[in-house]
């Protein structure tokens, strides 16, 4: 595969020698400017407030400020990178601006640290983090040492992303603002295709021409993976056919369906992980092997159907490295998950405590089903936190509906993100869409109040699950504490 050429002439003059970046302790720029602290760079940021993150980045060299101010700009920054987070009255972007500095996107920063590397770049509405994460750790457990950015950290602060020595570099590749239309892959992985970022999409149609400009980007004969069962993913592969057959593309299809390339042909839940068996019907473009008729069984570290997606889809791109398909199975049962991706916080008093990310509403359908498959005993009981008021207006009545598989769900205020409050939108909509199909939900108290609520309705046995993209996150310390202090002795394992 030839090696990755700059996407933007503008963007690759840039001097990154000495960046700063506004909102350095955000997961996808923290992992940027880990890898070009590493590389040499002299990098200095700023972030809202003090983190594991920004200590682990002040631990490699790096200065950063708390809170933003002009005067964090130092004189010897060579480019101010910022995400699309990032608002126009940000002191520090008018600082840079006044002084003539130039500005890129942390698209355009993660494309030039893809330059000259084979890289493999994972799209889709869900399962991103999860599927660049598994690809990260098998193929370093190969022996690769391949560099990565991942919008999730593995398994500690600060393992988001790394530096290797190796020709292959894997990134999350972000369709929420268009982003990913940056990169020009070898690999790409395309996991599902649904409507999301209501504020960037007026449509499905656009979506679905934004992930066709994505796989556009691929260098000419390379690979796409893709979802054969996500019905999303199905459409994109039917509109990408004409390119395959041109042999401008080449295509593998991944799932449970019988025309997939790589199939899945069982899952079989144990406790909170999942025995895989898969076959290959078809030889892969790039394998170091032949592969039609390979049938493999591993196993993956994490919960349900959507997860063994994510690892065949890992499998695939893989394989269409040149990776051995037995060897990157193998290595694939390494993983040992990321962090808020239905991780276990701890157990206390009886009841175990898990922390999910999930924030759309198949994302929360899927970790709840998954929690139902493999983790057996007694009630599953939510708390959600509503991401963004723009998804929840668009999307809060299916949350509800998704929210309705617990047993009971406490549904909190929404988490703002970088979004100003929209009249009339609240949690209030997901809660009564829940009731309204059959669900046991309430509207939260205060935060605050949470952690003694949740363990006055928990009973042994039970299985708390803190939801949502924001900082719900935090509640699962607080929750074990709590019952701890009601019910017996805890044990943290994150």
């Amino acid at each position: 595969m030839a090696p990755v050429a700059p996407t933007s002439p503008a963007a690759a003059a840039v001097d990154l020698s000495a960046p700063h970046f506004v909102g350095i302790g955000g997961a996808g720029m923290s992992g940027l400017a880990k890898i070009l602290t590493l590389r040499g760079a002299k990098v200095s940021g700023s972030d809202a407030k003090e983190s594991t993150v920004v200590l682990a980045l002040r631990r490699l060299g790096a200065e950063v400020h708390v809170g933003h101010a002009a005067e964090n700009v130092p004189p010897v920054a060579t480019a101010l990178v910022v995400s699309s987070a990032i608002r126009p009255d940000n002191p520090e972007l008018l600082a840079a601006r006044e002084r003539g500095l130039p500005v890129v996107h942390r698209s355009d920063a993660l494309a030039r640290l893809m330059d000259g590397r084979r890289s493999i770049a994972v799209a889709g509405t869900h399962g991103k983090t999860t599927t660049t994460s598994m690809l990260a750790v098998a193929l370093t457990g190969l022996g690769l040492d391949p560099s990565f950015a991942i919008g999730g950290d593995l398994n500690e602060p600060g393992s988001n992303a790394h530096h290797g020595t190796g020709d292959l570099f894997v990134a999350e590749a972000d369709e929420s603002d268009r982003s990913f239309h940056k990169y020009a892959p070898d690999v790409a992985i395309v996991l599902n295709v649904e409507l999301d970022h209501h504020a960037n999409y007026a449509s499905l149609e656009e979506v679905y021409e934004s992930f066709e400009t994505f796989a556009g980007r691929i260098t000419p004969g390379g690979t796409l993976v893709v979802g054969a069962d996500d019905p999303g993913a199905r459409e994109l592969t039917r509109r990408l056919r004409p390119r395959a057959e041109a042999g401008r593309l080449r295509i593998v299809t991944v799932g449970a369906a019988d025309d997939a390339d790589v199939r899945i042909d069982s899952i079989t839940p144990r406790g909170l992980a999942s025995d895989l068996r898969v076959r290959f019907t078809t030889d892969i473009a790039g394998a170091a092997d032949a592969t039609a008729g390979t049938e493999l069984a591993f196993t993956v570290s994490v919960p349900g159907r959507h997860y063994a997606h994510n690892a065949t889809a890992a499998l695939a791109a893989g394989v269409a490295a040149g990776v051995p398909a037995a060897g990157m199975a193998e290595a694939l049962g390494t993983y040992q998950g990321v962090r808020r991706r239905l991780q276990l916080k701890g157990t206390a008093a009886g009841v175990q405590v898990v922390d999910s990310y999930a924030h759309h509403p198949t994302e929360i359908a899927a970790d709840l089903e998954a929690i139902r498959q493999n983790a057996a005993g007694g009630r599953v009981l939510v708390v959600f936190q509503p991401h963004l008021f723009s998804r929840t207006q668009q999307l809060g009545e299916e949350m509800g509906r998704a929210l309705a598989l617990a047993d009971a769900a406490l549904v909190t205020d929404i988490y703002p993100a970088r979004e100003d409050p929209v009249p009339g939108v609240t949690s209030r909509i997901v809660a009564h869409a829940a009731l309204e199909h059959g669900g046991l939900v309430r509207l939260a108290p205060a935060m605050a109040d949470i952690p003694d609520v949740v363990a006055g309705m928990a009973a042994p046995g039970d299985l708390v699950l803190t939801m949502g993209a924001g900082d719900v996150t935090s509640l699962g310390p607080q929750i074990l504490a709590r019952l701890e202090q009601t019910g017996g002795q805890a044990t943290v394992t994150a």
